[in-house]
């Protein structure tokens, strides 16, 4: 494993980050291809094993069973001191009023309760999951620095938003003297590349980190077409996200597909390595279901793509509608 610091902080992270949100509870969420906790701690455990000290969650997976279940494995198989854990706040926890959102009341509330569930004092990486349109931004940061001052976390980062958004914020915490967001979790992969337009160069400008989720396109960039799944055929975020650009994408897919079968290698390395070789890209988030797919992430590190490849697989692209930031 490689090792690289996040963004401008000296915090040193894993090229891969292993994400989260395959754990929990299908029977309380809304992803039903989720693994109950004896499936999740083998990966999690050979995550570990191959180098990854990145671990990436939400206190919504599962309304809450992500974070147990990930909290309770690190703290058995792994050093704290070693270990980059990030969490998030802001989708719906329980309905009723003050059940979500970005409001000084919800951030210090959801960050004890996700502390309490990690079983751990801090968070290294404490991340805003969408902008909250229904809070002023500089309640939001106010709380956001008041966490972090209290110890509760090292860092904080932001995932999916609007440029301009992103930058407003990092600007009123610099005016204010709050600590500001160092890295940017956003939706990035070879068949949805907006994210290209603003927010990376912002963030290259910056120093700012990227941590893209959907690195392999909800698994669509590595399988055939034809091929099937529970995910592929459960998943509504999936379907939302790139359901209307399937015949656009088509191409795309199918040049990664080569480009791994003239190098042997297989199309999670090469949709991967377009990821990394990016410049401030730390680490892309990875589901995984299967110890393979941990496995595989893991080699897309080692593995390069050249120039021509990289023009290769870019050149087809065509925009696409924004989602990803309700």
């Amino acid at each position: 494993m490689k090792y690289v610091k996040l963004g401008n902080t000296g915090m040193d992270v894993s090229r891969i980050c292993l994400g989260a949100m395959s754990f929990g509870d299908p029977e309380n969420w809304l992803h039903k291809w989720v693994l109950e906790e004896e499936e999740s701690r083998t990966i999690i455990k050979r995550a570990l094993d191959l180098g990854i000290n990145f671990f990436d969650t939400a206190n919504v997976y599962s309304l809450g069973r992500s974070e147990e279940i990930l909290g309770k494995a690190l703290k058995d198989y792994a050093n704290r001191d070693e270990i980059v854990l990030a969490t998030k706040v802001h989708q719906k926890m329980f309905d009723g009023p003050n059940g979500q959102g970005l409001s000084r009341k919800a951030i210090l509330s959801q960050i004890d309760q996700s502390l309490q569930r990690l079983q751990t004092d801090y968070v290294d990486l404490y991340i805003i999951h969408r902008w909250d349109y229904d809070t002023p931004i500089e309640e939001t940061m106010a709380a956001l620095h008041d966490v972090v001052k209290a110890g509760k976390a090292r860092y904080i980062g932001a995932s999916a938003m609007y440029a301009y958004q992103f930058q407003k914020a990092n600007n009123i915490a610099e005016k204010n003297g709050w600590t500001k967001f160092v890295s940017m979790q956003n939706h990035l992969n070879l068949i949805y590349r907006e994210e290209e337009r603003e927010m990376i160069p912002y963030c290259v400008d910056q120093g700012i980190a990227l941590t893209p989720y959907s690195p392999l396109a909800s698994g669509k960039l590595v399988k055939p077409f034809s091929e099937t799944s529970l995910r592929r055929e459960t998943d509504v975020v999936q379907k939302a996200k790139y359901g209307e650009t399937a015949d656009k994408d088509r191409v795309i897919i199918e040049r990664v597909a080569e480009i791994a079968t003239n190098h042997a290698v297989s199309r999670v390395e090469v949709a991967l390595a377009w990821l990394l070789q990016k410049e401030n890209l730390a680490a892309p988030i990875i589901g995984a279901t299967k110890l393979s797919h941990v496995e595989t992430a893991v080699k897309a590190v080692e593995f390069k793509l050249t120039k021509e490849e990289v023009v290769y697989l870019e050149e087809e692209y065509v925009p696409h509608k924004i989602v990803g930031f309700s």
